[in-house]
């Protein structure tokens, strides 16, 4: 049977790091487990964030069948409760770096997540350890045009393993800029403005998308695949990987937003959203005391919490506001 349903989350709430986008040395003043300043754990709000997204996971008609996630240790903790209710069925977590966080394109490297080797003693039993990744992104950072690329090849890759596998169901858990991505990918509605708010990245909300029921099957790999197929990451070979998502199209044929960014599950609603604002480019910045994140902050766009609804009258259907100058969290 191919894959039907994908699930989409950010991870929750999470600490933050420094950047000087003149030399690329990135610090923080609350030490990661791993650590890797850019890769700091949930906080404790963040963590009851995840607890809750869990139990809402464990709820699922017809049940998840697979998780993807970040490496990150962040998105990790997020899926850790859902997958640890769910051990007995042999879940685990394949760690997949094309979907792993967004770097604005750089003249130095930026930093990598934990491998799954040294993950597996913070998340025991957790990771499939056999896992290998669809696709390796660059560490010199990407352009927006090159993240959407390169989220397309993943998931181009991920369907046609799902597919393969008879899988119906999965879960992907990324980073705000990738959750933006993946809906536009998967959708084929690429914006001409990248900073128009389109799909939704609440920390720990969650979007499904449905695969189009004319959706054709054995199909041969496309173009954004086979750009990567070697891991081939070099800004030759991800300038122009195919765009035949585009247009409404979707990759594999197409997919249905169901839900966008829902944070029903949640107590306090939604939180911390993100939108694109510029191509975040170290290449031409200049040394700054402290820079929060990648490149040129994005905007965060604060969704409309819970007790505010209380205190308003007003439900879901609220606008959100957009704050300038947040973080990417």
């Amino acid at each position: 049977m191919p894959l039907e349903t994908i699930y989409v989350t950010r991870h929750g709430f999470r600490s933050n790091w420094l950047v000087d986008p003149s030399s690329g040395s990135y610090s923080a003043t609350i030490k990661s487990p791993t650590g890797r300043p850019a890769d700091p754990a949930l906080t404790a709000h963040g963590v009851q964030q995840a607890r809750e997204l869990g139990h809402h996971l464990l709820t699922i008609d017809p049940p998840i069948e697979r998780v993807y996630s970040s490496l990150y240790y962040r998105c990790l903790q997020t899926v850790e409760p859902f997958v640890r209710g769910r051990l007995t069925d042999g879940l685990k977590i394949r760690g997949e770096t094309g979907i792993g966080e967004w770097y604005g394109a750089a003249k130095f490297e930026h930093p990598v997540p934990a491998a799954p080797d040294e993950l597996d003693s913070h998340f025991p039993a957790l990771l499939d350890l056999t896992y290998r990744p669809a696709v390796v992104p660059t560490r010199m950072g990407e352009g927006v045009d090159e993240l959407h690329n390169r989220v397309a090849a993943t998931m181009e890759a991920l369907i046609a393993e799902c597919d393969r596998d008879g899988v119906k169901t999965v879960l992907l858990c990324s980073h705000a800029a990738v959750v933006i991505a993946l809906g536009r990918v998967l959708t084929g509605n690429m914006p001409d403005n990248i900073e128009v708010e389109d799909f939704g990245a609440f920390t720990c909300g969650l979007s499904r998308y449905r695969r189009r029921k004319a959706a054709c099957h054995g199909e041969s790999p496309s173009l954004a695949v086979a750009a990567y197929a070697a891991s081939d990451t070099s800004a030759a070979a991800i300038a122009d990987p195919g765009s035949g998502w585009r247009g409404g199209r979707g990759v594999s044929s197409g997919w249905d937003c169901e839900l966008n960014s829902d944070c029903s599950h949640l107590s306090m609603g939604e939180e911390r959203g993100w939108r694109f604002s510029g191509d975040e480019s170290f290449k031409d910045a200049e040394a700054q005391p402290s820079i929060l994140d990648s490149g040129k902050l994005g905007v965060v766009v604060e969704g409309r919490h819970k007790n505010q609804e209380a205190d308003s009258g007003v439900g879901d259907s609220g606008g959100t506001n957009a704050a300038h100058g947040g973080s990417r969290l």
